[in-house]
C-alpha cells in the first residue's frame, strides 16, 4: 500500500476514526489485498497516509493483534495472521477428526488424569452431589505444532471404574466411554463464550495472559438421560473459527 492507495478518512462521520481505521484493514485483510503472513504498512506510515496521530494508529494495530488478525515481530514489523481454522460444532464431529480432514498434523498431549472430588460447579453439571468423586482429565491439543486448544473434562468415576488404565492421550474419550463403559451419545449440550486467559492457561496455549480465547462447554448425556460427562475446552481465538450451521423450519 503506497500513499496514494489511501483514501482519507471522514473526519466528519459518526464512527470514530480508529473505527475507521479498522474497519479499512479489516477489510483489505478479508478481501485477500493484504496476504496471510505480509507486512502492513508501520503506525507512522499509517498515521501519514490518513492524517491521524500515530498513537491512534498504534491502539488500532494493537487491537487487531489482540484480535488475532495482525501480529507483530519485533524489530521487523507488523504481519496478517494466517487463515484461523473453522471448526463445526463438536456434537457430530470430534476437534481431531475434524483437523486431520482438513489435513493438519494432529498431536494430542495428556497433562494429567487424576481422581478429585468435584466442586460445586462440576456437581451441577453432572448432577452429582458435591464432592462425589470424578475423573479430571487435562489434554493439550496442536495442530502443526501450534498449540490451538486446552481440554479439561469431567467424568463420574462410577460410571467408568480404571479410567486410567485406558490411553487417553491416544483415543478419543468418547470412543474410550462407548466401546469399554457402553456410554454412548443421544444428547449434547453445547454453550459458546469468550475467555480471557490466565496465567496457568497462557502457559498451556503459549500464548500472553488475558489473550482472547473461545471457551466451548459441552455436557454429555446417553440414551437415558444420564449425563456421563462435562467438558471445558479453551480454543486460541486466534486460530480458531466456530461455525454453526442449522436447517431451519418454519
Amino acid at each position: 500500500m503506497s500513499l496514494l492507495d489511501a483514501s482519507p478518512l471522514n473526519r466528519y462521520a459518526a464512527e470514530p476514526l480508529y473505527v475507521q481505521l479498522k474497519n479499512i484493514i479489516e477489510e483489505r485483510i478479508e478481501s485477500g489485498e493484504w496476504k496471510p503472513d505480509s507486512m502492513i504498512p508501520s503506525e507512522n506510515e499509517l498515521s501519514s497516509m490518513y492524517k491521524i496521530s500515530r498513537m491512534t494508529a498504534r491502539s488500532v494495530i494493537t487491537q487487531l493483534v489482540h484480535d488475532g488478525l495482525l501480529y507483530r515481530i519485533h524489530g521487523k514489523g507488523t504481519f496478517v495472521c494466517k487463515e484461523k481454522i473453522v471448526m463445526s460444532a463438536l456434537t457430530y464431529r470430534g476437534i481431531r477428526s475434524q483437523l486431520e480432514e482438513k489435513g493438519y498434523m494432529v498431536e494430542t498431549r495428556l497433562l494429567n488424569v487424576s481422581r478429585v472430588k468435584c466442586n460445586a460447579l462440576v456437581a451441577q453439571k453432572l448432577a452429582l452431589e458435591q464432592g462425589a468423586m470424578v475423573y479430571d482429565i487435562q489434554r493439550k491439543r496442536s495442530a502443526d505444532g501450534i498449540p490451538i486448544s486446552y481440554h479439561r473434562s469431567f467424568v463420574p468415576i462410577q460410571l467408568c471404574e480404571n479410567l486410567e488404565k485406558f490411553d487417553l492421550q491416544n483415543e478419543q474419550l468418547c470412543e474410550i466411554l462407548s466401546k469399554h463403559y457402553g456410554l454412548t451419545r443421544s444428547r449434547v449440550t453445547e454453550t459458546l463464550e469468550t475467555y480471557l486467559t490466565d496465567a496457568e492457561k497462557a502457559k498451556i496455549l503459549e500464548v500472553k495472559r488475558a489473550f482472547p480465547l473461545i471457551l466451548l462447554q459441552n455436557r454429555i448425556a446417553g440414551p437415558t438421560g444420564l449425563i456421563f460427562e462435562y467438558s471445558r475446552i479453551y480454543f486460541r481465538g486466534d486460530k480458531i473459527t466456530i461455525r454453526l450451521e442449522y436447517d431451519v423450519k418454519e
